[in-house]
């Protein structure tokens, strides 16, 4: 945001201050990431007043480097927001997925048929929905984005949250019905709301890297389970992969410390010849892999989506469309409390959005735990059962498409805004 911009922002809120009223917008979203940024696009044309508050300036934001599996159900929540057409120039679909377990010669394919869509889903770099989402918002009357801008202190009070926000050195309070925090999985809100958590940390790490293979990817996903855990190639523009290789904790630090040649080597032994040489773009990096579950996803003034509420394995590429799922859920209880004239903040209010998605996310937590564990070992009689899983998934397609329907979000409660 420009220093003007900054500028014109404190005098508003110094003003507002100085006026007192009873609070100043009905929601502050902590966070800018892409849950953010889904929510408060979510609320366009929900008559609240929003204001989005991110740390980081927004060109180290949207430099991070990740991809993401976008799931069918997150596609349509976008379509459902108006921002979909932006986004999709700049990701590559995908329209078959291809499970295999280590060497066994069964390969389950999912295909477009199996649902009868065009695609089964996409494949995005992180600028690519970041982006369109930082440009929707600009053009959203009822949003304040402030960015950078840091929440120094947080006040729960009965009828109002009052919120400290340093900004170009500066710090100013506003008063909002309700809190909501979008500030990933270290959130520094819900550990000062006292929110406790569950899980536990993998045995495992995944490596992340670009590839660049000689052989067309032909917009094909594939999910390969070996003993050291799941690795995962998905189809980027320009004819690039991002690899997913989970890995037990010495073997991925091993990997990772291999120079390119090496690393190639070993990575082509994982990755197979069906795409021919393999060149690598750009760094690797590493990153431990958790499961974790909030024990409420609301309080007094408070809510908690994506990475502050939950943590999965990355199996499946399921983290980012369950925080996506949660933005869709919470503004539509949102925008029907205030329809209805509620306080948004109250705790019963809340608590809907908490019965909504709390039980859908554990479940694919809990999915996503047993497909890690289940192909992640060598044990002969879990071998076989998975095996004989395999083959029951291939030849009764009622199963089939059961299974993908929940993979790809299509079996739980469909947010309104995914309805159009």
């Amino acid at each position: 945001m420009a220093q003007a911009q900054l500028s014109q922002t404190l005098n508003s809120l110094s003003q507002s201050a100085t006026h007192k009223p009873r609070y100043e917008y009905d929601l502050v979203i902590v966070g800018g990431g892409i849950i953010g940024l889904t929510l408060a696009s979510a609320l366009k044309d929900a008559g609240l007043k929003v204001l989005l508050i991110e740390a980081k300036v927004e060109s180290t934001a949207v430099a991070k480097g990740q991809a993401y599996a976008v799931h069918m159900l997150s596609a349509l929540i976008y379509q459902g927001i108006g921002v979909w057409d932006k986004m999709l120039p700049q990701i590559a679909t995908y329209h078959s997925v291809r499970l295999s377990d280590a060497d066994y010669p069964d390969v389950l394919e999912f295909q477009t048929a199996d649902l009868g869509t065009q695609d089964l889903g996409y494949v995005a770099e992180h600028q690519a929905l970041l982006k369109p989402l930082q440009e929707f918002i600009q053009q959203c009357p009822n949003v304040t984005y402030l960015c950078p801008a840091e929440v120094v202190n947080i006040q729960y009070q009965q009828d109002i949250v009052a919120i400290d926000i340093k900004v170009g050195g500066e710090i100013r309070t506003v008063r909002s019905l309700l809190v909501v925090a979008a500030d990933g999985a270290r959130s520094p809100i819900r550990q000062a709301a006292g929110i406790k958590t569950h899980g536990w940390k993998y045995w495992q790490s995944c490596i992340v890297a670009y590839v660049k293979p000689e052989k067309p990817h032909n917009n094909t996903a594939y999910e390969k389970f070996w003993s050291s855990g799941p690795f995962a190639i998905l189809p980027l523009p320009m004819n690039r992969c991002r690899i997913v290789w989970t890995a037990p904790h010495e073997e991925a630090k091993a990997l990772c410390n291999l120079d390119d040649e090496q690393f190639l080597k070993e990575l082509q032994e994982r990755y197979g010849n069906q795409m021919g040489k393999l060149e690598l773009l750009g760094e690797r990096f590493i990153f431990q892999v958790q499961l974790m579950q909030s024990d409420r996803y609301a309080l007094h003034r408070l809510a908690l989506v994506g990475d502050a509420a939950h943590n999965c394995h990355p199996v499946g590429g399921q983290g980012l469309n369950l925080g996506i799922r949660d933005a869709a859920a919470l503004a539509q209880v949102l925008q029907e409390a205030h329809s209805q004239n509620k306080d948004l903040g109250n705790i019963q209010i809340l608590k809907r959005y908490e019965r909504w998605r709390q039980r859908e996310n554990l479940t694919i937590l809990g999915l996503t735990d047993l497909l890690d564990r289940m192909f992640s070992n060598n044990f002969l009689p879990v071998v076989i059962v998975r095996r004989i899983g395999l083959r029951i998934l291939q030849r009764v397609p009622i199963v089939k498409i059961l299974v993908l329907k929940l993979m790809i979000g299509l079996l739980g409660r469909t947010p309104k805004l995914a309805q159009h």
